[in-house]
C-alpha cells in the first residue's frame, strides 16, 4: 500500500492578475517505510513540494491535484478543516532552520506540551513525561534541565533534535525532512541523520529526505526524485540515479561533485552546468531545462512528457533511452551512512 501517492500536483501564485506554476504536474509515490530523497538545486521547488503535501501554502498559493493521498486517504475529497487534522495526524515536517521553527519566547517545555496537549490529550504529568520520553529518544542529555530553557540557549543541533522531538510527537507515519542539517556543523548533520534513518526503520515511519546533496542521499534512500523548475525529471531506485541517470540534468548534477564528474580532470575547473534555474514568470517554451542543457536538440522545444524506461524508472525528457548513458561508479560519491 502507498503511503504517500501524488498524481499531477501543481502550485500557481498568484500576483494580483497573473498567476505562475510553481510546481507542475508532478507525481510520485512513496510507500510504507521507504526513504524517499528529493533533489535539486536552490529554487527548483523542493520545499514548495514538501508545503504543498503538508497543506502549509501561504493564502497566495493555489494547489490543485488529480490525486493526493496520504495513508490511504484522498485528501482532495476533504474540506480544509479535516484536510489540516488528518495531515496533522499522519505527518509531521523538520525545517532547515529550527531557531526559525521554534518559538524563542517559549520554553522547550510549553513547546512540546502544546504538541502533546493537541495529539494527545492527558493530564500535564503525564505530558511532561512523555516529553522527556521523546527528547531523551532524541539522544537530548539531561531532558529534565532542557525542557526549562528556551531555543536562544541551545546549540543549533540541540535546537534540531528538540525540533525533531516535537514532529515525532504525534507518531507520524511520514516524516518530511527540509534540508534539516545545512545549518549544522558536520558532526552533528552525521549525528542527525543517523537519528532519522533510526526513526524510519524502529517505526517503520516513510521519510522524505529534501536535499541538494547526492553523497547525502547515496548510502541512505530507497528512491530518488530529480527536482527541477517545478517538475520531476527524474524519478528512479537509488542506485539506477547514481550508476546510470537517464536525464541531463541528473547527470550534471553528479558531474559537479568532484571525486564523481567525468568531465573533471585534477587541477581544472569543477563542471557546472551554464546558466541558471528560469524564473517562474519567464519559463523556456518546451523542456524547462532545454536553454540550458548540452545535449538539446530541435525536438526539445516541445514538452517532453515523464515516461516509464523499463527495468529502470521515470524520466522527463524526449532522448532518454534505456542504455544511452555509460554507468559511472557509485562508490565514488563518497557518501555517508
Amino acid at each position: 500500500m502507498n503511503l504517500l501517492r501524488v498524481e499531477n500536483l501543481t502550485v500557481n501564485y498568484h500576483n494580483g492578475k497573473q498567476h505562475f506554476p510553481i510546481i507542475e504536474r508532478l507525481s510520485l509515490k512513496m510507500n510504507m517505510g521507504e526513504i524517499l530523497g528529493i533533489v535539486g538545486e536552490s529554487g527548483s521547488g523542493k520545499s514548495m513540494l514538501a508545503l504543498a503535501i503538508m497543506g502549509l501554502l501561504s493564502p497566495k498559493m493555489e494547489m490543485r491535484a488529480d490525486y493526493l493521498s496520504l495513508d490511504g486517504q484522498d485528501l482532495m475529497k476533504l474540506n480544509a478543516a479535516d484536510r489540516a487534522a488528518y495531515v496533522a495526524s499522519k505527518a509531521a515536517i523538520i525545517f532547515q532552520e529550527p531557531q526559525a521553527s521554534l518559538n524563542p519566547c517559549f520554553s522547550i517545555a510549553t513547546q512540546l506540551d502544546e504538541t502533546l496537549s493537541f495529539h494527545q490529550g492527558g493530564s500535564r504529568k503525564m505530558r511532561k513525561s512523555r516529553a522527556i520520553e521523546l527528547l531523551d529518544s532524541v539522544g537530548v542529555y539531561q531532558p529534565e534541565i532542557i525542557l526549562k530553557m528556551y531555543p536562544h540557549q541551545l546549540s543549533g543541533g540541540m535546537n534540531q533534535r528538540v525540533a525533531i522531538a516535537i514532529a515525532i510527537a504525534c507518531k507520524p507515519r511520514l516524516l518530511i525532512a527540509d534540508e534539516p542539517t545545512t545549518a549544522l556543523d558536520v558532526t552533528i548533520q552525521s549525528q542527525i541523520i543517523e537519528l532519522l534513518l533510526n526513526l524510519s526503520h524502529a517505526e517503520d515511519v516513510g521519510l522524505m529526505l529534501i536535499t541538494h546533496d547526492f553523497a547525502l542521499l547515496s548510502e541512505n534512500t530507497d528512491r530518488i526524485g530529480v527536482v527541477y523548475s517545478g517538475q520531476l525529471m527524474e524519478h528512479a531506485a537509488t542506485e539506477n540515479i547514481l550508476t546510470s541517470p537517464r536525464h541531463p540534468y541528473t547527470k550534471a548534477l553528479l558531474d559537479s561533485i568532484p571525486q564523481l564528474g567525468d568531465r573533471h580532470i585534477k587541477g581544472s575547473r569543477l563542471f557546472a552546468l551554464s546558466g541558471q534555474i528560469p524564473s517562474f514568470d519567464q519559463l523556456p517554451v518546451g523542456c524547462r531545462l532545454g536553454p540550458r542543457c548540452p545535449k538539446a536538440e530541435k525536438q526539445c522545444v516541445n514538452r517532453p512528457p515523464l515516461r516509464t524506461i523499463r527495468n529502470y524508472g521515470k524520466v522527463r525528457c524526449h532522448l532518454a533511452k534505456p542504455d544511452n548513458i555509460p554507468k559511472v561508479n557509485k562508490s565514488d560519491i563518497g557518501g555517508q551512512k
